[in-house]
Order: C-alpha cells, then sequence, then structure tokens
C-alpha cells in the first residue's frame, strides 16, 4: 500500500511541475513538495520513538494533507483523538480531510461539533455548508445553514451572504476594496475571498472556468504563499484538483 501511495505521489510531482508555472514557480512548487515529504518521513521516525505523541501525528498529518494524502492526514488526525479524546470538538482539520475524501456526512458532522468550540467562526459553518451540498443539493443547504450572532473578522460575513445567495461575488469584492484597508491586511482579506468566491463559483454554480481563475489568485496571493497557512495549501491542493479535472462530483 505505501509503495502505491509512493508511484502515486511521484505521477503527482512530474504533473504538478510541469503544469504550475503560470500561477507558482515549478521551482516553489517542488520546494514545497520536497520539504513536506521530508518533513512526512522524518515524523514517522520520530513516532516510532515516540508513539503517543498527539504533537507528532498532529504535523504528520498536516505534511500528509499538503502532500495531497488525504487518507494518511485522516488516520493521524484520527489518531489525535484517540490519545486525547478532547480534541475532537475542535478538530476542523479533521472534517477537511472527510471532505477530500468525499465523506461528507462525516465532514458536516465534524464542522457541526466545532460550532460547540467556535461559535462565531463563518469559515467553518461554509465548510458545513458544502458538505452538505454534497449531500442534499444547494437548497436544503442554505435551509441548514448554522446561524451566527456575532460578528466574524473580513470577509467572512460577506462571505456567508453570498453562501447564503444574498449577494454575489462582484458586492462582495466591491465592499473589500471600499473598506479600504491597509495594503497587508488588504491581501489577506482577498486571499480569503478569491479562495471561497472560488468554491462557491465551482459547487454553487457550476462555473468551472470562473472558479479556476479565483483559485488561482489565491494560490498566487502574497499574503497566502508568504505565510503558507492550513488554509493556502487547501487553496493549493482545491485549484489541483480543478487542473487534474479531478473535481468532486456535486448534485445539481
Amino acid at each position: 500500500m505505501m509503495k502505491n501511495w509512493f508511484f502515486q505521489s511521484l505521477a503527482l510531482f512530474f504533473w504538478i511541475t510541469s503544469t504550475w508555472g503560470v500561477v507558482l514557480p515549478k521551482e516553489e512548487i517542488t520546494l514545497i513538495l520536497s520539504e513536506y515529504t521530508s518533513l512526512e518521513q522524518k515524523i514517522s521516525e520520530h513516532i516510532k520513538i515516540k508513539p503517543n505523541a498527539v504533537e507528532l501525528f498532529s504535523r504528520r498529518g498536516d505534511a500528509r494533507m499538503f502532500l495531497g494524502d488525504f487518507g494518511g492526514a485522516r488516520k493521524d488526525y484520527e489518531k489525535m483523538i484517540q490519545l486525547e479524546p478532547l480534541l475532537e470538538v475542535s478538530h476542523w482539520r479533521l472534517g477537511i480531510t472527510y471532505f477530500y475524501l468525499g465523506l461528507f456526512k462525516k465532514a458536516a458532522h465534524q464542522f457541526e461539533i466545532y460550532h460547540q468550540h467556535d461559535a462565531v467562526d463563518r469559515e467553518n459553518g461554509i465548510w458545513r455548508f458544502m458538505s452538505q451540498v454534497q449531500q442534499s443539493g444547494v437548497v436544503e443547504a442554505r435551509q441548514n445553514l448554522i446561524k451566527y450572532k456575532q460578528s466574524d473578522r473580513p470577509p467572512y460575513p460577506w462571505l456567508y451572504d453570498l453562501f447564503k445567495g444574498e449577494i454575489q461575488p462582484p458586492v462582495l469584492f466591491a465592499r473589500i476594496h471600499q473598506a479600504k484597508y491597509p495594503k497587508a491586511y488588504h491581501s489577506r482579506v482577498l486571499f480569503h475571498a478569491y479562495l471561497y468566491v472560488g468554491i462557491y463559483l465551482e459547487m454553487v454554480e457550476g462555473k468551472i472556468t470562473e472558479a479556476e481563475k479565483h483559485l488561482a489568485q489565491a494560490v498566487s496571493n502574497e499574503y497566502g504563499r508568504t505565510t503558507g497557512t492550513y488554509m493556502w495549501q487547501v487553496a493549493r491542493i482545491h485549484y489541483q484538483q480543478i487542473q487534474k479535472h479531478a473535481r468532486i462530483n456535486l448534485p445539481r
């Protein structure tokens, strides 16, 4: 099984480096894959010495996720909860691996219980919506959207309005530009907007070409590239899936 995953990863490596030059320099994506491949191997060795270290499974799970090994990431994230059950309610990363594995019911549940941990984070509500769209379609998913009472960081209140069907992407971007944030913060807000507008266009409206353009902007965004946050890695992976024409089959 490990051997099969290695050859799949090798094939993916050659595919990525031959097609990503427009959005990211080939050298940059090669470095990312090399870095996380090496990190995954090193952490695996440490786990042999400390098989009950939650932090090691957390870090290896992230490395595997960033390499596109969703099944491996899932195992590590679930191992964290096995070792420390109280982590379950806050483990949004596990929900994301369930989503990319096509386990939408489990993903929706994971994001639902996360709301008990953080009742402000609309990003979590968006992932729950996305998971439920896969199960029952847009209309029912909108009816079951989590309701929030407190405000949230930009651009998530506007993004949530988008997913509720109350505004369209041009209105959202107009609000961001009208806010006149400082340059660095503006880049950060735009990253999140490009990521979720791209996914919205793909999943809700079925506009794949437009979705691809927005996801490409998220991947090439200065804030995302310089920080390399978890969600930037998700943007990179999601864009990669669209480029491979391996999109999730959505109920229309």
